[in-house]
Formats: C-alpha cells, structure tokens, sequence
C-alpha cells in the first residue's frame, strides 16, 4: 500500500521531537501511543530515513530528524504568521512587525522609530519583546522575530546586521557613594569594589568590552553577581552589594537610588545594531527598514 505525507504527520513528528517520549508526545495528540508510533513509522518509510533512535527507556533524533524538526519549526511558525497577517490586512492593517530588543534599546532608537512608523504608516502593528541576543537570532532564523537590536560583533549566514546606535559606558553606584562627576577620573578608582555585570550570556561581546576597560586600567574587576536585566542590576547596586558597568543611555526610565557617572577617556563604546534576516518577505518589514534606513 502506498503512503503519502500529511500535514498529520509533521504534527505528530514535532510532538514527539518535542517532547523525546511516545507516551507523552501521544496524550498532547490525544491519540494512542500505538496509533502514534504507526503514524511515525509510516512517515519514516514515506521519507526513507529514520528520524528517531528508541528503546526501551530513550527516544532520541537522528541527525535526519534533528534537520527536519528545525526545518519544520520554521515552516509551521511561517504558517502561523501568515494567517495572522492575512487577518491583519483583511481588518485593514499593513500587517504586523515583531521585534526583539535589549533593555537599552527601548530607551533610545526603538521609540523614535515608533513614533516615525505610526506617523508615515499608522497601519502597521507591532509586537515588542525583550530578549538576549542569542535568542534575538535564533527567533529571527525560525521566522519568529522580523527585527533585532543586539549587542554582537557578527552574525550567522542568512542575516544582516547594521549598527544604529553608539553610545558610551557609565559606571553605576549607590546614590551615597563617596564619589562625584567631580572626583571621578577613571575606572580605576573602584578597582576594590565588587562588580555588578550583564552576565556574558546575555552578550560575550558587550561583557568583554566591560572586562577590557577595567583591565586597560591595571585590574581584573571581581564579579560577585551577573544578571541579564537593567532593573535587577541596579538594585543590587541600590542595596550596596557592588558598582556597575552598562550603557550610558540606560539610567533613563529607572527610579533608584543610584547615580551614573560616564566613564571618561576610554576608547570602548556600546554599540547597537538591528539584525534582520536576508529573505524575510514580510511587506511591513521593508517599510520600517526604510525609516531605520538599512
């Protein structure tokens, strides 16, 4: 008997890839485990390579199936969007553009071009979430993001990345600390103090160049906590616990006891860059790149 593929199948393979267990992958289907195990059998002999390593205990991708769970992943998110946009125009909408962003970015290029969109083209929508930069890029690769602002030095093949925004480093303190904008001079002068950092996770690039102004001053700062939000790093340093090193435009939109003293003579700048992906065929998508003019 000859089979051909459904959209059944793709379903239940990103169950099961999901979830790495029949048992489980079934109850989400609300099919029988039996009833599953067939379907992917018969996918497997349809597309004649094996997609799952099983015994007893373990299931497990194969290299075969670990392709085609990323290429579905993409497909499906792809599908979701489409229908949504087809929504959105039929309502009267241009459509919908989705954006991830560090926390700095909100609090310089973002709303600028929000403001210039919503006056030259009022009806496109968008959908804004903070995320890392590592999974900035990997949402934009899976169709999940149209547009990234980033901290990175480089990006895979298939994406664009422009700088948008350059801004200087801070050095932040408790409101109380014995230093000023006058007796500051450089970063060396709380070299014994505990430092407060984004975690290098959160961006290698942005955490090195942090490292490298406390080293182009003669010391390894001591990193006592790491975390990858403004707001949680600024209450540490409101209760004391250390100083920080971040972007100069983030001591806007905060209301804690803490000062900001921009670090002076230093060659490191924090740079922002929108990231996009090559082929993204979103029409609102070219609209806002216009304005932010890559």
């Amino acid at each position: 008997m000859s089979y051909q593929l459904e959209l059944r199948h793709f379903s239940y393979f990103l169950a099961v890839a999901e979830e790495l267990h029949f048992r489980k992958a079934a109850d989400r289907l609300f099919i029988s485990q039996p009833g599953l195990s067939r379907q992917i059998k018969q996918m497997e002999e349809i597309i004649g390579a094996k997609l799952f390593v099983r015994d007893k205990r373990n299931v497990a991708l194969t290299a075969a199936g670990i392709f085609l769970k990323k290429e579905l992943e993409y497909i499906f998110n792809h599908i979701d969007f489409t229908v949504k946009q087809a929504r959105l125009v039929d309502q009267g909408s241009t459509g919908e553009v989705r954006i991830g962003f560090l926390g700095s970015a909100i609090q310089t290029v973002i709303p600028d071009i929000l403001v210039q969109a919503n006056r030259e083209y009022p009806n496109i929508q968008f959908s804004l979430e903070e995320m890392s930069n590592y999974m900035q890029v990997e949402a934009i690769q899976k169709d999940q993001l149209d547009l990234g602002f980033v901290r990175l030095s480089r990006v895979p093949d298939g994406l664009k990345m422009k700088t948008v925004h350059t801004d200087s480093f801070s050095l932040v303190l408790p409101k109380e600390h014995h230093l000023s904008l006058k007796t500051f001079k450089n970063i060396a002068q709380v070299a014994e103090e505990n430092f407060i950092l984004f975690s290098s996770d959160y961006s290698s690039l942005y955490y090195n160049k942090i490292m490298s102004i406390c080293e182009d001053k003669g010391f390894t700062p001591k990193v006592t906590h790491k975390s990858v939000h403004a707001q949680t790093i600024f209450k540490l340093v409101e209760s004391g616990l250390g100083v920080a090193i971040v972007p100069t435009s983030l001591q806007y939109g905060f209301n804690l006891a803490v000062k900001f003293l921009e670090i002076p003579k230093i060659p490191q700048k924090a740079e922002l860059s929108v990231i996009y992906k090559k082929d993204n065929r979103n029409p609102a998508l070219s609209k806002i790149k216009a304005i932010i003019d890559v």
